[in-house]
């Protein structure tokens, strides 16, 4: 069957000086420095179980850690840009000491948080606002020239719920990201990865339709990076739990790879490696 090369999406990104070819999906294992994730499995708490779960990850074939200080699931308590940069910077700077190789994601939303991160040693930013919590983001990463992982949310972590209201969500969301990624072009941001956002201000049925649709961002020409880890459209269909929804985790995970999906962020390093290397060499 022959492939379709109408699009050319971008698949090379710098990082840090480092090429990192997303031509093959990569993984990105999530490290939350939080109290309250919604994933408790996820949940580090103190300087060296962060740096062992880092240890782990990559060993088990991880490209990126997404480093995450602020609880973002529905309903989160708001903490302070101190609070989130005293949980965050002591971290970045033991995982950087103990693995001078990894290429470490920073999941926030305030411009100030990302500078402190990126001067520490991390490298790229992963904006769940797109932006929008923070006027200063855009300038931010012009300035410090990394990547920047744009996403689709409506609202704030705590009032997202009420905003899940849309007359047509694929219309909304590639609207959404058209429009960002020219502001971001026009600062001189080169490198620009979507994460349409699942379950942030997202009923079930946005979240599906916008998985059925996945293939249509394509027009874009940017790399996509999909977040369903053990999510809500996941084990609410299910009737399951979060620690009950790696198997259908993997199902999805392997679903967006058919669909172009180039980044699967997730907390389970191993089993999405799994999932990609099955993938690649089906599709070689």
């Amino acid at each position: 069957m022959a492939k379709d090369t109408f699009f050319r999406k971008k698949t090379t990104l710098n990082a840090g000086g480092k090429l990192i070819d997303l031509g093959e999906p990569k993984v990105m294992g999530i490290i939350n420095l939080t109290p309250d994730s919604f994933f408790a499995g996820s949940r580090k708490q103190g300087v060296e179980e962060a740096v062992q779960q880092a240890g782990k990850m990559l060993a088990e074939g991880a490209t990126f850690l997404d480093l995450g200080a602020y609880s973002s699931r529905p309903g989160a308590d708001d903490i302070s840009i101190q609070e989130e940069t005293d949980r965050l910077l002591p971290v970045v700077e033991a995982i950087i000491e103990t693995y001078p190789e990894a290429i470490l994601s920073i999941d926030t939303f305030r411009s100030r948080v990302a500078e402190v991160a990126i001067n520490a040693g991390a490298h790229i930013i992963n904006d769940i606002s797109g932006g929008q919590l923070d006027g200063d983001m855009f300038a931010t990463v012009a300035r410090l020239q990394v990547p920047y992982i744009l996403m689709h949310m409506k609202g704030t972590p705590q009032n997202m719920v009420q905003k899940a209201d849309y007359e047509d969500v694929f219309a909304e969301v590639y609207d959404y990201f058209a429009s960002k990624y020219h502001q971001l072009k026009q600062l001189g941001i080169n490198d620009v990865i979507i994460d349409p956002g699942f379950g942030f201000a997202k009923k079930q049925e946005h979240s599906y339709t916008l998985m059925n649709r996945l293939k249509e961002f394509n027009p874009l020409q940017l790399p996509l990076l999909v977040g369903v880890s053990r999510k809500k459209m996941i084990y609410n269909l299910l009737g399951v739990t979060p620690e009950e929804s790696l198997n259908g985790t993997t199902v999805l995970n392997t679903i967006v790879l058919t669909k172009g999906a180039n980044i699967l962020r997730v907390h389970d390093v191993k089993e999405a490696v799994e999932a990609v290397k099955i993938f690649t060499t089906c599709t070689q």
